[in-house]
Formats: C-alpha cells, sequence, structure tokens
C-alpha cells in the first residue's frame, strides 16, 4: 500500500514528503538549506539553538525547523525578515561570552557559529560590554587525545546526545544552572574518571571550536587539506574514515557521517590511533631471517628481498613441511584486519590445495 504524500512549500519551492517528519528533515532530504547550530542528520532533535526558526504562514510565532512536523500545505519561509531578524539575536547573544579568536582558533574555517554569523554580516554582538572576558573555565588539556575549551562551548548539546545516542554511553551532561551552566562529567569527577572511553564522537559532532582534536593542532586549517575516504585499518568491521589531509600529512581523522557500516562513529583506536603509518619501525619490505646457527636464536639477522623471494621461500617451506609431515601438519589463521575476500581467499587455499580444514580466525576467541 502507497504511503501518501505530503505536499508544502519551503523557500519559495514546493517540495512532497512523507509524513511525520520535521520541517529541517524535509528541507535537507530536497537539498533546501535552513541553518542550524544544535541539530545534526545522525542525532535526535533538540530544539536547542533557535537558530533554525521559521516562518510558517497563518501561524503567528516563529517555530524551531527541528522539532516542528510538516504538514500537508504548510507554507515556510526561513529567511523572511522576521526569521533573520530572530535568527541574527540569537547569534549576537551566543557572541556575548563565545571568544572572537577565529584567526587562533583551530576550527577556523570549518566552524558553523562563525559561517553563520559571516552570513548575517554579525562582526561583534552588540550586547557585548568591553569588560566581558571569555576565560571563565581552564582550558583542559589533561587527556591525550582532544582539547575542552568550554569557553567557546555555545551549550548546543550535540556531543551529549551523540554520546549518548551514537556511543551509548552518557559521560557528559549539562551541569549547574543559569550563565554557570557547561558541559561536564558528573559533577565532582574528571573526565578521566566517567565513563568516557574517548572515543572523539563529541569531537566530530562540535560546530565550533570547543572541542579539537590534539594531534591536528596546527596541522592546517580546514581550506588547506583535502579529503581522502578510506577503510579504517584496525579490525574487520570495515569502518568508513574521511582522513583530512595536508600535503602527504593527515591532519586529522573523522568519520564518514553517509559510509557504511558506522555511519560516522568511530572508536578511539580508529579516531586517534593513525601515528603507525609514520613509524620508523614500519616494515615496507619483506624481510628473510638469516640464521647465525642450525636453530632460530635472537642474534638472528633479517635481509630484505622481493615479494617474488619472499613467496617462493613460503611456498617452499610449505611443501617441505607437508611431504615430510602430511598435509594436517600446516593450518592457517586469518586475521580480523582482512578483508572478507582475503579470508575467503586463504581458507580456499588450505581447503582445495592443502587438502585439510586447518583454518580459523583470530576474531573467534
Amino acid at each position: 500500500m502507497e504511503t501518501r504524500r505530503i505536499k508544502a512549500v519551503i523557500n519559495g519551492r514546493e517540495i512532497t514528503s512523507e509524513p511525520g517528519v520535521t520541517i529541517l528533515q524535509a528541507a535537507r532530504a530536497n537539498s533546501i538549506r535552513i541553518p542550524s547550530l544544535c541539530d545534526h542528520p545522525a542525532l535526535p532533535p533538540s530544539g536547542a539553538c533557535r537558530v533554525c526558526l521559521v516562518e510558517v504562514e497563518k501561524n503567528p510565532k516563529l517555530l524551531p525547523a527541528c522539532t516542528t512536523p510538516l504538514t500537508d500545505g504548510m507554507v515556510v519561509d526561513a529567511f523572511s525578515p522576521k526569521a533573520l531578524a530572530a535568527r541574527k539575536a540569537v547569534v549576537e547573544m551566543l557572541l556575548i561570552r563565545h571568544p572572537l579568536d577565529c584567526f587562533s582558533c583551530e576550527s577556523n574555517g570549518r566552524c558553523d557559529l562563525q559561517n553563520l554569523a559571516y552570513e548575517l554580516g554579525i562582526e561583534e554582538s552588540p550586547f557585548r560590554n568591553d569588560g566581558d572576558v571569555c576565560t571563565e573555565h581552564e582550558l583542559d588539556n589533561t587527556n591525550p587525545f582532544f582539547i575542552r575549551d568550554m569557553n567557546k562551548c555555545i551549550l548546543c548539546g550535540r556531543c551529549v546526545r551523540a554520546c549518548d545516542h551514537q556511543s551509548g554511553y552518557h559521560a557528559i551532561d549539562f551541569q549547574f544552572r543559569g550563565i554557570k551552566t557547561m558541559i561536564h562529567p558528573p559533577v565532582g569527577s574528571k573526565l578521566e574518571e566517567s565513563d568516557c572511553v574517548f572515543c572523539g564522537q563529541c569531537v566530530q559532532m562540535c560546530p565550533v571550536g570547543a572541542l579539537t582534536e590534539k594531534k591536528a593542532v596546527g596541522q592546517g586549517r580546514a581550506w588547506q587539506t583535502k579529503t581522502v575516504r578510506t577503510t579504517c585499518p584496525y579490525c574487520g568491521v570495515g569502518c568508513q574514515l574521511d582522513l583530512h589531509v595536508n600535503g602527504d600529512r593527515i591532519a586529522r581523522v573523522t568519520g564518514t557521517e553517509d559510509g557504511m557500516p558506522n555511519l560516522g562513529r568511530l572508536c578511539v583506536k580508529g579516531r586517534f590511533g593513525y601515528d603507525f603509518i609514520y613509524s620508523d619501525e614500519r616494515l615496507t619490505k619483506p624481510l628473510i631471517r638469516v640464521r647465525k646457527g642450525e636453530k632460530k636464536s635472537p642474534d638472528d639477522e633479517f635481509r630484505e628481498a622481493s615479494w617474488d623471494e619472499a613467496l617462493d621461500l613460503v611456498s617452499s617451506r610449505l611443501k617441505e613441511v607437508m611431504q615430510k609431515h602430511g598435509p594436517d601438519a600446516v593450518g592457517g589463521v586469518s586475521c580480523a584486519r582482512s578483508i572478507n575476500e582475503d579470508s575467503y581467499s586463504m581458507q580456499k587455499l588450505f581447503r582445495m590445495v592443502f587438502q585439510n580444514h586447518n583454518v580459523d580466525h583470530c576474531a573467534r576467541v
């Protein structure tokens, strides 16, 4: 049975949409932009920032697009004079306490607040007094993965919802009241003592510079990097990564938000554990052991070899073992970091060529 679709007009454009979606969801599905700071497609809506306020025909009040259901025949204008005035006032109030240090901020060029202020023509907040100094909170640089600057936090709640709904933890939440409100672990505890596993999902979701990858500091601005999509090398799940590369160096890593199977989510190793590719101890060529005695010894040395020489040696040794002790004397263990096709080829090699079933996988245990 075909689902009845609803018709509406958003920013002067007629659209059709599935029932039960919000104005913002319908707009995104039809490539119509409505600005927002707190909303993200991967997170449940919260209506916290009020940047997405829109004017709806025959409605006396502005409505938040992220939480208002789209109805049949609705006429929505996100850029009417009334909506723009409200949006500008919201951003100006956010800038009362937000540091205007864009030149030195690591999020310069990829900050949603900065982009929105530029779009609205805001250079500084008219509500800000000369005595307002945005250094109430001490910079938290205690953990090895990311820096927390709560002076730049706009209390959008993205990090809280990412931790709760994407990572499955509830390590942080809104704490205190009024102007003292901030994002923090349980009162009286440090982030390192909370349930945080440092997956960095909160960092990826932060729309401003309140959360910054420590390894990314000084590695390049947004306009200096290019994005390269790849697969995480750490396990067999196959999470998709976006490498933000400056020259021949990785500046930072984010999860590919529309990539399966992770849909933007990453663990601590996938997001922060990429330093091994620059290690001087990383093997780049096959090595063959040169024994100094009859038996294997710690004093043995290794020499570089070609792939043909190394594979021929492995093949000849396997043949020697099977000829002397039979095919059951050899076995294979597939690595969880290998792709499925490699694991399939390995088990087929043993079953069809070596004539045994001595195959296993490291993820089994």
